[in-house]
């Protein structure tokens, strides 16, 4: 199982292996803090996509659109990913406020499709 949470949010036993999947560190967290097994910051949108999102010069269906051909480059990451987490659940975890549009909900339907 692939889930996405926040970063602040409290890992519980059944989160699996925890990957940070954000290019930046998050604001607020101590990496001692940070309950994580990887950070993957090769898996993040680019810097330049992500600053267009949030500057708004594109909307999120673009980003996600622009996004998805940033991961089609990447399918070996994924599989190692996938991999690594083995049989156990595989919990994405990010920074973004909005949890119904960001990029780990992308990077988990992509990664879904690959296992």
């Amino acid at each position: 199982m692939i889930q996405c949470k926040r970063v602040y949010d409290d890992p519980v036993a059944h989160d699996g292996y925890r990957v940070l999947i954000d290019r930046l560190w998050p604001r607020g967290i101590k990496k001692k803090s940070l309950h994580c097994d990887e950070w993957c910051k090769n898996l993040a949108p680019s810097a330049e996509l992500r600053k267009a999102l949030h500057s708004e010069t594109i909307d999120f269906a673009t980003f996600c659109q622009h996004y998805r051909e940033e991961l089609s480059a990447l399918h070996d990451d994924g599989l190692r990913l996938l991999a690594q987490a083995g049989k156990d659940n595989l919990t994405l975890l990010y920074a973004a406020k909005n949890p119904r549009q960001n990029h780990a909900l992308i990077l988990a339907d992509w990664l879904a499709k690959l296992a």
